[in-house]
């Protein structure tokens, strides 16, 4: 069957996942962790700043009493 097309649902390409460079090492003086290339972030898990996610929804009573 030469010179037929093949339909393809439109918007349905794959795409490749982000990357954010091979051979990385965690930032932290003295860590030689090595981070995935698919990792964003420039710290190992250990040595990532805390960070808290955004609570949603109501405070009960007793937890807005202590704030």
């Amino acid at each position: 069957m030469e010179g037929t097309m093949r339909a393809v649902a439109a918007g349905r390409t794959r795409r490749r996942p982000k990357t954010y460079g091979e051979h990385r090492v965690c930032d932290t003086e003295g860590c030689s962790t090595n981070l995935s290339r698919y990792n964003r972030e420039t710290h190992c898990f250990q040595h990532a700043p805390a960070t808290f996610r955004r609570l949603r929804g109501e405070f009960t009573p007793e937890y807005a009493a202590g704030r």
